[in-house]
């Protein structure tokens, strides 16, 4: 069935960049010079193009050979974390040193970004190259974190298979030095602590102080991305399928916390949602973004929904999926999800090493699938100057 996914993606993706040629050619102007992206066209190809291919290869071997599959845990999560840093460091320099260049400001509508732009400046951190090098340190963080939440949900090596598919995703792209990358470590964080709480091992004061950290968690997430609250929808699917709804109450308590600071310092969270329209035609734009998000996780997305109903840690596909379907209906994916969805693309892949079948045998990790992502992210990271 993997090469039967390969075969399902490529034909989408195909179909996808069909369409943006189309809207491309007759459709209002989308605003960038790269659709289906923000950014420009530009061959990038040099010296520094020899380091992804060698970064993939090294993962995938290790991976073929299982060793995630004996190695301890915290050794899985460490190795997890250099190989994600490596991957996103490894596609940032085909632009040189300007691809890890961080914002100098950032004039977004929530909150959140430009006071964490802030108080790195304050700190002193002022240099772009400095501040982009600490974002994508902080980023790469998303690994390990979705790893301890796979684990929890889905199982032991349901995860350990499953760091290859986070660690060379090709989403990584635009992860280096990205504020969008903090957002989806805040969610990650989120959903690790509401799977910890949810955990039958925790019972009482434990599990409740995790699903107010998740929901403080959710909150400080919100004040970032306006469509990070359909994230929370997974925690309410994981504590009802896990018979903890009580949880619910406590993680909600603390999403509040945030925004209630928020509010008394002057920022109205909805005010801001209804302010975020961008003068972009919609219906060109919400089509090709679900081809942004084809390309951005790669071909296990496909595998992943295909076996969403065999995986425990189907919860985690549903907040995301419903982040996604929210922001198109809305009219608010007008191109730049391949930043904004940052944070849910993870999620939308947790199944591609869940069993054939419900309650199934364990399935080697879909490495082909993962090789051709990776190879894809390679040939985009090649054309493709991102916008800054």
């Amino acid at each position: 069935m993997t090469r039967w996914d390969l075969f399902v993606w490529l034909a989408l993706a195909a179909t996808g960049l069909a369409f943006t040629w189309l809207a491309v050619r007759f459709a209002s102007p989308l605003g960038t010079d790269a659709a289906p992206f923000l950014g420009t066209y530009r061959s990038n190809v040099g010296p520094a193009s020899l380091v992804a291919p060698a970064v993939a290869a090294t993962v995938l071997t290790v991976a073929a050979r299982g060793w995630w599959d004996r190695a301890p845990w915290p050794i899985v999560l460490l190795t997890g974390y250099l190989a994600g840093l490596m991957w996103t460091f490894a596609l940032a320099v085909v632009n040189g040193e300007r691809g890890l260049y961080g914002p100098a400001n950032h004039p977004g509508e929530p909150p959140g970004p430009a006071l964490v732009l802030r108080w790195i400046h304050r700190a002193g951190v002022t240099d772009p190259l400095a501040v982009g090098l600490l974002l994508t340190a902080v980023g790469a963080l998303v690994v390990p974190l979705v790893l301890a939440a796979v684990r929890n949900g889905c199982g032991d090596l349901e995860a350990r298979r499953y760091l290859p598919v986070v660690a060379l995703a090709p989403y990584a792209i635009w992860m280096a030095a990205s504020l969008d990358a903090l957002v989806a470590v805040l969610v990650a964080a989120m959903v690790t602590a509401g799977a910890w709480a949810s955990d039958h091992r925790r019972t009482g004061p434990k599990a409740g102080l995790g699903a107010v950290t998740a929901g403080l968690l959710l909150g400080v997430a919100a004040m970032f991305s306006f469509a990070v609250p359909w994230m929370g929808f997974s925690l309410v699917c994981l504590y009802f399928a896990r018979r903890r709804a009580a949880l619910n109450f406590f993680t909600g308590l603390g999403a509040l916390v945030p925004v209630g600071v928020a509010q008394l310092l002057g920022f109205r969270w909805v005010d801001g949602l209804l302010a975020a329209q961008r003068e972009r035609p919609v219906i060109w734009w919400g089509v090709i973004s679900l081809l942004v998000l084809l390309l951005a996780a790669g071909p296990a997305l496909v595998a992943s929904l295909r076996k969403m109903r065999n995986t425990p840690g189907w919860p985690y596909l549903i907040g995301s999926g419903a982040a996604i379907l929210s922001t198109v209906l809305a009219g608010l994916a007008r191109g730049g999800v391949e930043h904004a969805w940052l944070t849910f693309f993870p999620w939308l892949t947790v199944a591609a090493t869940a069993p054939a079948r419900q309650a199934g045998p364990p399935v080697p990790g879909p490495l082909l699938l993962v090789g051709a992502g990776a190879a894809t992210s390679i040939v985009i990271r090649a054309i493709l100057v991102p916008a800054s």
